[in-house]
């Protein structure tokens, strides 16, 4: 059995999917390939497909281990036959599932993303395209700390969706936005679907169209699929998106789907949070002083709010401060996150509390900040 695939890819024991069973289940029967243990890898892998019988790349291995009783085995799915589509996606569905067992996180590194989580924030979903893996990050006083992940499928052609049919899954941050029960859907969606705020602000001023983005479950008659065989959405085994309903709250849980995750230590994620902490609260304190100037020098030429540009924004601003004599500004709920992909961006979200001698006001602002020249500025702004 020294030729078997598993015998040089699976090398250390571990499962990194907390409640995943059938992760556990398909690993152990793994593992104990790679110990020679084969009776107690059928036992792992026949109690795995008796409790999933729709799990194809589990009875792929059942089907092996029972071929290695009469020959040695070169490859997954090795039966004397051609390789056909269908097995490669099979393979490549192994190969993924492995590489979260022989290829574990840094456990002293999370995602540069997250660099604060607002305290209604219970979890943040990040996605990994490139490990075909969902994280599940609990919000631990403003810390991120990994609680779960769940192998995903993506997009057919891969991440940076564009437009309506490129058959992509969008990069970027995104809000769950709420959640269709089976009943509503045909059974394509499995147990349901979680549906994301796809296109965004940022999206939509960058020209990208297209809807119906959503975290969903798999057919009935199919466990999972293959690393890349999605319209665009974020897919599950059913059972797995059940256990991911557990982490997410409609309208508040965050999702940030990156094609590679940025592990970075968390030294140097509380010295990327200070910084734009920093510039949001200058932010802050320079519209509370009345200076229009010194406001404005938080706004990049490339501002936007709504139709409004810079020149329009800032004329606005002018005439407003012209009649205050006070101003106070108060910042709660504050979430930081870094655009993946792009370390000098970020999605800055907070509720507003404004209070002058003539308006009181309280507003839930997204704004996406950029850094120019060192400095960080305000990009675009929406208040909901």
């Amino acid at each position: 059995m020294s030729r078997f695939w598993f015998a040089f890819l699976l090398f250390a024991p571990g499962l990194h999917a907390a409640g995943a069973d059938a992760d556990r289940q398909l690993a152990e029967s793994l593992l104990a390939i790679t110990e020679s243990r084969m009776p107690d890898a059928l036992s792992a892998v026949d109690r795995l497909t008796r409790q999933y019988p729709n799990f194809r790349l589990a009875q792929l291995v059942k089907g092996d281990l029972l071929l290695a009783r009469a020959q040695p085995l070169r490859t997954l799915g090795d039966a004397g036959k051609a390789s056909t589509p269908d097995l490669e996606l099979l393979r490549q569905e192994a190969r993924q599932r492995v590489r979260a067992l022989t290829d574990p996180l840094p456990t002293d590194k999370v995602p540069a993303y997250l660099l604060n989580l607002s305290d209604e924030y219970r979890h943040a979903l990040v996605v990994d395209a490139s490990r075909s893996r969902l994280y599940v990050y609990e919000n631990r006083a403003g810390l991120p700390v990994r609680v779960a992940d769940f192998y995903v499928t993506i997009g057919k052609d891969g991440v940076g969706k564009e437009r309506e049919g490129d058959n992509r899954t969008p990069i970027g941050i995104y809000t769950i936005s709420g959640f269709k029960a089976p009943g509503e859907l045909t059974d394509f969606y499995g147990s349901g679907a979680w549906t994301l705020s796809y296109p965004n602000e940022w999206d939509v001023r960058q020209g990208r169209n297209g809807h119906g983005i959503w975290i969903h479950g798999s057919p009935s008659n199919t466990y999972s699929r293959a690393p890349r065989a999605s319209e665009g959405c974020v897919v599950l085994a059913n059972d797995d998106l059940k256990r991911l309903g557990a982490y997410i709250q409609a309208g508040k849980t965050p999702v940030i789907i990156a094609a590679e995750i940025d592990w970075v230590g968390y030294d140097a994620l509380d010295a990327r949070r200070d910084e734009l902490s920093a510039a949001l609260d200058a932010w802050r304190a320079d519209w509370e002083s009345r200076d229009t100037a010194r406001l404005l020098a938080h706004y990049s030429t490339a501002f936007r709010a709504g139709s409004q540009d810079l020149k329009a924004f800032a004329a606005s601003k002018q005439k407003v401060n012209a009649g205050k004599t006070w101003i106070k500004v108060g910042l709660s709920g504050v979430s930081l996150l870094l655009y993946p992909e792009r370390p000098d961006f970020a999605l800055v979200s907070f509720v507003q509390d404004y209070q002058s001698n003539n308006l009181s006001d309280r507003t839930v602002k997204r704004q996406y900040w950029s850094r120019e020249n060192g400095r960080w500025k305000i990009v675009q702004e929406t208040s909901l």
